[in-house]
């Protein structure tokens, strides 16, 4: 799947824009601050129908104005069109569209255009709470497995529906707590078997994509935890039932996950240096662009978002030798350094389109051949 134009208009910073991109490359330089990654947090919305960085959508709107829009064009290997609308009014209903037919549920889209973004944000997936590395198995998941995408929104709805009634001040009958706890068990334990058959094709995939990165300097793992390994989670509800309603919310289940990310045997968020949590993050996000790439048959697109801050020189130059490769289709890279970008066009090659961006506007700088001449 490859973006061939998007339009934008009061989205964040992004008052109006127009652009036509290229197939391989686009490039977009720009200082901090001038909207550099609310393009990218654009083309984000339109593979997840939400904003990688902030999801309350009346919030992205600019400013002064009354609703955002945002529509991309696309185009298939088979040569097929895709056209994808976002849209929302203050005070309204989410608009979204494919071919101009609107989703009765925004489940429906995800997956159409696999994508894969990397940013400095990510170094939550080290720093933060378990809830955002269950997070990331949720997007890789969500992208190819439909049912597991159902399994875990039922479980999400089960789940805040017995937080209520565990808070209740009033008796609950039991039959009543059964009905919730079997939706959440049954759910439950479907997300967790798609979670762990995930994670053990995963990292072999990551650890691959680590190793070639640091030169074969550090060794990786990843290890899933769940409370479904202990045992039917219906009888573990059962079981702690009372205990959680003295503490007013579920302790136990799926929504409890972790993921833990190890350098050397250790915790990476206690041994990493800075440039090995890079490193490791890019090998994540990497490992997952291979995975959708094998999973939905097609090249997601791949977003970088001023991922090179705080790598040496050999890793920055072993990760746009992946990049730059065939395996990989259609990219958009920020950078604030015009002889970094300059670089990363040289060691990249092939076709490209170079973007200038400041204060939210944004103009062309320079294309391919190939580029100029469809100019």
């Amino acid at each position: 799947m490859i973006l061939k134009r998007i339009s934008i208009l009061n989205y964040r910073n992004l008052q109006q824009v127009d652009l036509h991109f290229s197939d391989k490359l686009n490039c977009l330089l720009g200082q901090n601050g001038m909207g550099k990654t609310n393009l990218l947090d654009a083309i984000y919305y339109l593979s997840f129908c939400k904003s990688a960085g902030n999801p309350i959508d009346s919030q992205n709107i600019f400013h002064e104005a009354d609703f955002f829009m945002i529509q991309g064009f696309y185009e298939k290997a088979d040569g097929s069109k895709e056209e994808v609308y976002a849209g929302i009014k203050r005070r309204q209903k989410k608009q979204f569209k494919r071919n101009k037919k609107e989703y009765q549920r925004l489940s429906e889209h995800i997956g159409l255009i696999p994508l894969v973004m990397i940013s400095p944000d990510d170094q939550t997936l080290i720093l933060g709470g378990s809830e955002e590395r269950r997070r990331f198995m949720d997007v890789v998941i969500s992208q190819y497995d439909k049912e597991y995408l159902d399994a875990l929104i039922r479980y999400n709805k089960a789940l805040t529906q017995r937080n209520v009634l565990l808070k209740s001040e009033t008796p609950v009958d039991e039959e009543v707590f059964l009905a919730w706890e079997e939706m959440m068990a049954a759910t439950g334990e479907a997300v967790y078997r798609k979670r762990q058959a995930f994670i053990e094709e995963f990292i072999p995939i990551f650890q691959k994509y680590y190793s070639f990165i640091s030169g074969d300097q550090e060794q990786v793992e990843l290890a899933y935890t769940s409370h479904a390994q202990e045992g039917s989670l219906m009888e573990q509800f059962a079981t702690l039932r009372e205990r959680e309603k003295i503490i007013g919310f579920s302790i136990h289940g799926i929504h409890k996950d972790e993921l833990e990310m190890q350098l050397g045997g250790f915790p990476i968020k206690r041994e990493g240096s800075q440039g090995q949590n890079k490193t490791y993050l890019v090998a994540l996000k990497l490992a997952q662009f291979d995975f959708l790439k094998r999973t939905s048959r097609m090249k997601p697109l791949l977003l970088l978002d001023d991922i090179f801050d705080r790598l040496d020189a050999q890793r920055v130059e072993r990760i746009l030798k992946l990049v730059g490769s065939d395996d990989f289709g259609q990219i958009f890279i920020t950078d604030t350094n015009r002889e970094n970008m300059d670089y990363i066009l040289h060691k990249v090659g092939g076709d490209y389109r170079l973007f200038s961006v400041v204060d939210g506007v944004i103009e062309p700088l320079g294309a391919s051949a190939e580029n100029n001449e469809a100019q």
